[in-house]
This record gives structure tokens, sequence and C-alpha cells, in this order.
């Protein structure tokens, strides 16, 4: 399949921008007047010159054929993912055949193509030969994962004193206490190789200082931590699928050892959250035939956007793998078999009220969870006092956007979508409200993202 034929909408690629600024940027860009020498080739790559402030043009190529998403590579000085450069040579081949011709790759775009090309062979030979050589050794990771459990039993065995101490004295000592008490018992939480009970207690910190009703918010988050402790300490006890699912909470990766599926995956949502240390990326997909919903994670250092990178609207004809645990949605992304292309279909959708039960449901399996994924049908978007709601167009139940949505630029873009009439929602439900992630019109159009 050649890159040639599927061009891509002005709103996959600008998905794919880091910020607010660099979408702005590169529509800019996304015209013929600054490029010169600009090409394409049947093996998916993009070249052009993009005249800057400079006496030289920026370098810049563009690799769509890439497994992990559209790779980059700018001569320009900017530190983000894609730069303006690329988001607008990437504009310009999707908006005009003439513009981007086929054609040869300049040397200077050739060697970075080829020595990806190269690096994608020896890692897909990689995983074979380590089979092969037999190199690895059971019996030491065996060993290490006993100790590493030691060390989490321990942190949480400590956790849980620290949390009885905590309401013997009364939650109002939490509030005195500052955010010095949570960020040091997260801590401790790290040195016991427990980074999911630390992340736990640094959000935990914040609560006191959130308004009126924290103590209550408190105890709840208290709760569930307990729970979580008590999941780990008693873990011989749980069904497999718990079992799973308390190490995934607990911080202890796994492997995507489920058998691949194959299905032609949409790309429902991808949006990006950030803190001092990381950058995580969310993926949701959506399988046109086995109709199962999947999650990919892609991370990147602090400051620099993860590698993984598939514009929302495009599906793939690829194999995932899922993570174990019971009700986990995470996958692997494995064998891809053609390059992402525009995708026509669009998932099924519930109402409010069917979105509501299956969160309740999810819960079952995953008492941690935040949210699930759902789509919604034929939902309008509605003000509801300060806030918003998504009510059923065809029923009378509604569910509450997230404060964090409340906030975001993509919810005028869904009450301009929806201009007071019924559309398609994506996105996640949970005890918060609902968070729109992507919306189609009622009638034929392509996905508009949110985030």
């Amino acid at each position: 399949m050649t890159q040639q034929g599927v061009r891509w909408s002005a709103e996959q690629v600008l998905a794919l921008a880091p910020d607010a600024a660099s979408r702005k940027a590169g529509s800019k860009l996304g015209a013929a007047g600054p490029w010169s020498e600009a090409g394409s080739s049947d093996e998916g790559a993009l070249w052009g010159l993009c005249k800057g402030s400079g006496s030289k043009p920026y370098r810049t190529v563009v690799d769509i054929a890439d497994e992990a998403g559209p790779a980059y590579k700018c001569s320009c000085p900017s530190r983000k993912f894609p730069c303006k450069h690329a988001l607008g040579l990437l504009l310009l081949w999707a908006g005009e055949d003439v513009a981007v011709p086929p054609g040869e790759a300049p040397d200077w775009a050739e060697q970075w193509l080829a020595g990806r090309r190269q690096r994608a062979e020896l890692k897909r030979a990689a995983p074979a030969a380590g089979a092969s050589s037999g190199s690895g050794d059971p019996e030491a990771a065996r060993r290490r994962a006993e100790r590493r459990a030691e060390r989490v039993t321990a942190g949480a065995t400590e956790l849980e004193q620290r949390l009885a101490d905590l309401l013997r004295g009364g939650l109002a000592g939490a509030e005195q206490a500052g955010y010095g008490l949570w960020e040091e018992t997260a801590a401790r939480m790290v040195d016991a190789q427990a980074p999911g009970l630390a992340a736990r207690v640094r959000e935990l910190g914040a609560i006191p200082s959130s308004g009126p009703g924290w103590p209550v918010r408190l105890l709840e988050e208290c709760a569930l931590l307990h729970l979580l402790d008590q999941g780990w300490l008693r873990r011989e006890e749980l069904p497999d699928g718990l079992a799973a699912t308390v190490r995934h909470r607990i911080g202890l990766s796994g492997t995507a050892d489920g058998p691949p599926l194959r299905d032609r995956w949409l790309v429902l949502a991808q949006y990006d959250t950030a803190d001092a240390r990381l950058t995580t990326r969310r993926i949701w997909l959506h399988g046109a035939d086995s109709d199962r919903t999947a999650l990919l994670l892609s991370y990147g250092a602090a400051g620099r956007a993860p590698e993984l990178a598939l514009p929302v609207g495009l599906a793939l004809d690829a194999e995932v793998s899922v993570y174990p645990g019971a009700g986990q949605l995470r996958a692997s992304l494995g064998e891809r078999f053609a390059p992402p292309a525009p995708g026509a279909t669009r998932p099924p959708g519930v109402t409010a009220a069917q979105a509501a039960a299956r969160y309740g449901e999810a819960l079952r399996d995953d008492p941690w969870l935040d949210s699930v994924p759902v789509t919604l049908d034929r939902v309008i978007p509605v003000p509801d006092g300060d806030s918003w709601q998504l009510a059923d167009a065809d029923g009378n139940a509604a569910l509450p956007l997230t404060p964090a949505a409340r906030s975001r630029p993509g919810l005028w873009r869904l009450v301009a979508l929806s201009g007071g009439t019924p559309v398609k929602v994506f996105g996640e439900c949970g005890h918060r409200g609902f968070t729109p992630l992507t919306a189609w019109p009622e009638k034929p159009g392509e996905a508009v993202p949110l985030c």
C-alpha cells in the first residue's frame, strides 16, 4: 500500500501538535509560499526546505509510515515534536496534490530515512535473537521479583500504619500538617518500589486545599488507598484477574502477554498529561470487527513528547496484545500491516444512563478506576447553571462535564459542532463526570478532536 493515495485531513495533522502555539504556527506554514524542493515517496516520506528568518532554509523530513507513528527531523532549533515546520509540511501534503509531488529524496533526507529503516530492522530482529540465545536467567529474575515484593509489602504495611495514625488523630491534622506530610510518605513508597502507592499518596496532599467538602473527599481517597494496601497484603486470596489489577495499581509493571488481536483499529482520541518528571500520552483505539476498546500508553521525559503518535480519525490494520488484569484495557501495539489511513467507521454509541451503568460495572473489576471509555450517541451539549452537561436527545438523562473539560477550548468546538443538534461523542466517563475527547456530527463528517 502506498502513501500517495492516502491523504490526511488538516484536523488529523493538527491533532499531532504538541500545544496550541504549535498548532497556530504550523497552520501558517501549511501553504506553498515558504516551501521549496518539497517532495514525497511511495514509502511514506515527505521532505522540503522551509524559509525561515536566517539565510539558510530549514531542512524538514517526515516519515509517515514509521511503526510508532509519524517521525520527524528538522534542522530548526525547536525542542517541540513535531515542530511547526513538520506540521506545515504535513498540512501542505494533506491539502495540495501538486505541492508535494512524488520524487526521489535528497541526500540529507535519505540519510535520515535510511538510518531509521536500519534501526527498525535491528529492533525487529532483537526479540528473536534474545529468545534464541537463551541469555535470560529465570532464577535471577524470580529472586529479583521476590525481593521487590518484600519491599512493597514493607511499604504497604508502613502506609497502613500512617493511615491509621491519621484517622486516629483526626482529619483536621492533615490540613495543619500541610503537603510535607504526604510528600515524605510518598518518598517512603518510592523507596519501597511501589510507585503506584506513591502517586496516590501525593494526590492526597492536594485534597485539604481543594475547597469545601475536602474532609469527605480525603476520607474517600484514604479508604481507596487502604483497600489497595489490603489487596496487596492479601493478594494470595484474590482471583487471578483482581490480583493482577492490584499489582498494576501498586506500580508493578506487567507484560502484554495476551494473544495478539488483529483488527482495523480506529484512533478515537490522543492526549497528553504531564508532571515535573514525565509526559504520558494516552491513545484510545476501537476495533471495527472485534468491537473492543484498547488503550495505548507512551511516555516521554519531562518537556519532550512521547514517540508514539496516531492522528485521530485514522485507522490502522494492526495487532494489539492486552496487559493482564481484570477489566484492564491497556494494550501494546504489535505488528502493523499497512500505514494508517482515514477511517470511515464510527464506534457504536450508548445513552447517558448506559454510560453511567458501564462505569459502575467496571468498578467491580477495578475499584480504583477513575473512568471508562464510552461513546455517547445522539447527545447535545447544554448549559447547566455555571456548568455544562451532555443530554440525551431522545431521553431524559444527562452526564455533567468534568471540571477539566469545562476549562478546555474543546468544549466550545463541541458546542459549535453541535449547534443545538445531536452529535456522537467519545470520551471518559467517571465519578467526576464526563470528559469529551472526540466528536462526530450526526451527518457524515470527519472526527473532531476536542483535546
